[in-house]
C-alpha cells in the first residue's frame, strides 16, 4: 500500500468520526431541548394560581361550591328562619303601634264629635229663639258641616284599623312559612345523619392509605408516559 492510499484511508476514517461526533452532539442538543421544554412546562404549571384553577372548575360545574358558611344549606336556612322571625316581629310591632295610634285618634275625634253635637244643639235653640240673627244660622251650618267631615274622618280611621288587622292576619303566614322551612331543615339534618352513618368505616381516615393519582387504564391520563416522552424527543429530532 502506497503512502497516498494510506493517507486517503486515514482521511476517510477521520471524516466518519467527525460525522459520528456531529450526530452525537445533535442528539445531545435534542435531549437538552426536550428537558428544557419539560422544565418550562412544569414552571408554567407551578406559576398557575391554584385558587384560579379551582374557581374556574367551580364555574364550569366540575367542582362543587366550597363548604363555607355562605354555601352550607342548613346554615343558610337557619339564617333565613332567624332573620325572617326577627323581621316579622319588627313588622308586627310597627303595625301594632299604628293600630294603637289610630284607636287613640278615633277616641279623640269621638270627644270632638260630642262637642260639635252640643254646639249644634245650642245653635238650634238660639236660631229658634232668635231667627233673625244670621250669625246663629251660619254657626249652625258650620257645625253641621264639621260634624259630617268628622264622621268621614272617623270612618276612614276605622277602615284603616280593619285593614291593619287584615295585614296582621296575612303576616301569620310568615310564621307558617318559617315552620315549613324548619321542617325541611329537620329532614335535611336527618338525611345527613343517615348518610354519615351509612358511609361509616371501621378504619379511621388518618390511617387510610392515600389514593393513587394515576392508575393504568384511567381515561384521564395526566401523567406523561414513556411513549409521550419519546414522541416529544422525536419531534425535536425532525
Amino acid at each position: 500500500m502506497t503512502q497516498e492510499e494510506l493517507d486517503a484511508l486515514m482521511n476517510g476514517e477521520m471524516g466518519d468520526m467527525e460525522e459520528l461526533s456531529e450526530e452525537e452532539s445533535a442528539e445531545e442538543n435534542i435531549a437538552e431541548d426536550a428537558e428544557e421544554t419539560l422544565e418550562d412546562a412544569a414552571d408554567e404549571n407551578s406559576q398557575i394560581d391554584p385558587e384560579e384553577i379551582i374557581g374556574n372548575k367551580i364555574k364550569s360545574a366540575e367542582l362543587p361550591l366550597p363548604a363555607t358558611d355562605e354555601n352550607k344549606m342548613v346554615h343558610q336556612l337557619d339564617d333565613v328562619t332567624k332573620e325572617s322571625e326577627e323581621k316579622a316581629s319588627e313588622i308586627f310591632d310597627i303595625i301594632e303601634n299604628i293600630s294603637n295610634d289610630l284607636m287613640e285618634r278615633e277616641e279623640t275625634l269621638s270627644g270632638v264629635t260630642e262637642v260639635i253635637e252640643a254646639n249644634i244643639a245650642l245653635f238650634e235653640k238660639l236660631c229658634d229663639k232668635f231667627p233673625d240673627v244670621e250669625t246663629f244660622q251660619t254657626q249652625l251650618a258650620s257645625n253641621k258641616e264639621a260634624k259630617e267631615n268628622l264622621s268621614e274622618v272617623i270612618e276612614t280611621l276605622q277602615n284603616s284599623g280593619d285593614s291593619i288587622m287584615n295585614v296582621m292576619d296575612i303576616m301569620q303566614y310568615q310564621d307558617i312559612h318559617r315552620q315549613k322551612i324548619e321542617r325541611v331543615i329537620n329532614v335535611m339534618r336527618a338525611l345527613s345523619k343517615y348518610m354519615n352513618t351509612l358511609f361509616e368505616g371501621k378504619v379511621d381516615d388518618e390511617k387510610r392509605v392515600a389514593s393513587a393519582t394515576h392508575i393504568v387504564g384511567d381515561a384521564h391520563n395526566d401523567v406523561a408516559s414513556t411513549e409521550d416522552i419519546e414522541a416529544l424527543l422525536a419531534q425535536f429530532g425532525q
